[in-house]
């Protein structure tokens, strides 16, 4: 399903730096835009927005569509590969693709294995992608952790507990995978934030919290990291709430470096939205005309 814009709401794309500072740099009322993926040479954003792929130049301050065929109507996960030329997209056939930045023809990635596959993570080298797999699309069944060869191929399950887990990423070594899991409590929903290397060893919680807490990010250079949280009692990841978009150093998950409070949720951050240089990130907001994006 392809979201809108609700009567009255708009969405706007910001940008925030390590420093505290947030910069409104789109605002829109006819596109409903999401997951912000910056470039590799600093100067656009990727987003997706009415089923297609979008750019846009943040010191332009235009947007244009990447002109993608061949494949059918996009989700809001999609990651660059480290050649900064391509992009891995994942669509709402349930399928992931590979094409290039500047547009052409989509090539499919997963196979026909009865599940659907949500993309999150591509290793650092380009070798591997790391996806969430959901069987038949039957979205009252947990994903799993999966990883598979860029080429495609066989995927590898990793095991992080019964619980639904998402937003598998790669840790900048290629070493850890940080994903968001309900594996450490029978409370409905309420997903926290965990690592576990790619091997499928040490498994292990980053934070412990009341709140619901979603896709954690590193920077770049290791030493930061964003993540989504929602309020206590939030089942998934839904849109239109009142949510904080969280700074932290990756040396101490507990104690938050800033935080911004907005209207969003889905779309907001659902894929890793750093600059090359570690020195700001990207997030959308989607705001009605009596709500607000600020900085706590």
């Amino acid at each position: 399903m392809i979201r809108t814009l609700q009567p009255g709401q708009r969405c706007e794309v910001w940008t925030a730096s390590v420093g505290g500072a947030a910069e409104l740099v789109l605002s829109t009322e006819d596109l409903l835009l999401e997951a912000p993926n910056w470039t590799l040479d600093g100067g656009s954003l990727i987003l997706n927005g009415a089923g297609r792929l979008w750019s846009f130049d943040v010191g332009g301050r235009t947007i244009s569509e990447v002109p993608l065929n061949g494949i059918p109507d996009l989700n809001n996960d999609h990651v660059l590969a480290p050649d900064g030329k391509h992009i891995y997209l994942s669509a709402n056939d349930g399928h992931i693709y590979r094409a290039a930045l500047e547009g052409g023809a989509a090539e499919r990635i997963t196979a026909d294995d009865g599940s659907f596959h949500f993309l999150h993570g591509v290793r650092p080298d380009g070798a591997e992608l790391a996806y969430v797999g959901i069987e038949a699309g039957d979205f009252t069944q947990p994903g799993r952790l999966l990883t598979i060869p860029a080429s495609g191929g066989k995927a590898t399950g990793v095991d992080v507990g019964d619980g639904h887990c998402d937003g598998p990423e790669y840790s900048p070594d290629g070493q850890w995978l940080y994903l968001n899991t309900e594996s450490f409590t029978a409370l409905p929903g309420h997903a926290q934030l965990a690592r576990v290397q790619v091997d499928g060893t040490g498994f292990q919680r980053l934070l412990g919290s009341d709140t619901v807490d979603w896709f954690p990010h590193l920077s770049p250079d290791g030493q930061l990291a964003s993540y989504i949280r929602f309020p206590g009692g939030t089942v998934g990841h839904p849109a239109d709430l009142p949510v904080d978009v969280v700074l932290v150093s990756t040396g101490d998950w507990t104690t938050p470096v800033d935080t911004w409070s907005l209207f969003g949720g889905q779309g907001t951050l659902n894929v890793n939205s750093w600059s090359p240089d570690s020195t700001r990130f990207a997030y959308v907001a989607y705001p009605f005309s009596d709500s607000e994006t600020t900085k706590d």
